[in-house]
Formats: C-alpha cells, sequence, structure tokens
C-alpha cells in the first residue's frame, strides 16, 4: 500500500515529524486523523484516555475503514504539551519517518518485540 497523500502533505510543510528516539511522530493528533479520512479511512473507533476525570485527555487511539479495500488505519497518542506522540500504522503495517517522497513503513513482523 502506498503511503497516504494527506499525510505526506503534513510532512512536506513539517507539521508531522519523526523522532527516531521516540520511534513514533511529532504531530496534532486531529491533523492526522484528518489526513487519514481524507484519503478515505471513515472512523469507526475513536477512545480519549485520561488520569482523572476532572483532567484533559492524556492520549487516545483512532481506527478507521476503508470500505473500498478493506484496509485499517490505526493513529494511537499521547499528549505532550500541544503536540503529541503519534504511532500510525496503516493495514498491519507500521508508518515510519524517511524522505516525504520515500516513506518508509516497518512491516508488523519485523517490529521490535514481534
Amino acid at each position: 500500500m502506498e503511503f497516504v497523500p494527506g499525510l505526506d502533505e503534513l510532512r512536506a510543510c513539517g507539521r508531522m515529524t519523526w523522532v527516531d528516539e521516540e520511534r513514533a511522530w511529532v504531530a496534532r493528533p486531529d491533523e492526522i486523523v484528518d489526513a487519514l479520512s481524507s484519503q478515505g479511512f471513515q472512523e469507526y473507533k475513536r477512545e480519549s484516555t485520561k488520569s482523572r476525570r476532572d483532567r484533559e485527555p492524556t492520549g487516545g487511539v483512532w481506527q478507521g475503514l476503508d470500505s473500498r479495500t478493506g484496509a485499517v488505519a490505526s493513529a494511537i497518542w499521547v499528549h505532550r504539551g500541544d503536540d503529541a506522540l503519534v504511532f500510525i500504522d496503516i493495514d498491519g503495517d507500521r508508518v515510519t519517518g524517511g524522505e516525504p517522497s520515500e516513506p518508509r513503513r516497518q512491516e508488523a513482523s519485523n517490529a521490535p518485540g514481534k
């Protein structure tokens, strides 16, 4: 599967940055979700996590299904101020850093701990 163009645009304008040390993207979760949605992934699950009821969410998860292909996209994030660490997976393949024109995807079977 090719890289999702909406994500490529976020990378190209610096709104989504790969951090090797974290093995995650630094981005705004709503922009990641919007990019995936604009490419045909329809939301079917969205959850937020809170450490206490009286606090803002500390993280969350979003999943979408592309009904044309059956592909599933997932985004999991942990907030860090205005931005968050975001982990993106499309149809079992982790979306990792690289040049915007040459994205890398890590096969789930090759992921550490698997």
